[in-house]
């Protein structure tokens, strides 16, 4: 079946970085688009960054663009998100997810205060 776990969540201060990383499973990882989403307490998820299935495009939220870049590695079966700049406003859980399907990651909490 198709598994995606994310890692790599955590506390981190204003200004520092993290990287996200998921690891899939159950289908053929390079065959897919990836994307990372958020959710933070209150609000609705949102699309942070997308990336075809070869990596060769990226989409950004404009909210995210210029500090975060998404990746993948279609060797290891495992898409990136590394997140520069962190700023209080990106606190939320984030997913990942196999686009154009419904699976989802179990999600990974950011959490940026000082």
């Amino acid at each position: 079946q198709v598994q995606l776990v994310e890692s790599g969540g955590g506390l981190v201060q204003p200004g520092g970085s993290l990287r996200l990383s998921c690891a899939a499973s159950g289908f053929t990882f390079s065959s897919y688009a990836m994307s990372w989403y958020r959710q933070a307490p209150g609000k609705e998820r949102e699309l942070v960054a997308r990336i075809s299935s070869a990596g060769s495009t990226t989409n950004y939220a404009d909210s995210v663009k210029g500090r975060f870049t998404i990746s993948r590695d279609n060797a290891k079966n495992t898409v990136y998100l590394q997140m520069n700049s962190l700023k209080s406003e990106d606190t939320a859980v984030y997913y990942c997810k196999r686009s154009g399907t419904g699976d989802w990651g179990q999600g990974t909490q950011v959490t940026v205060s000082s």
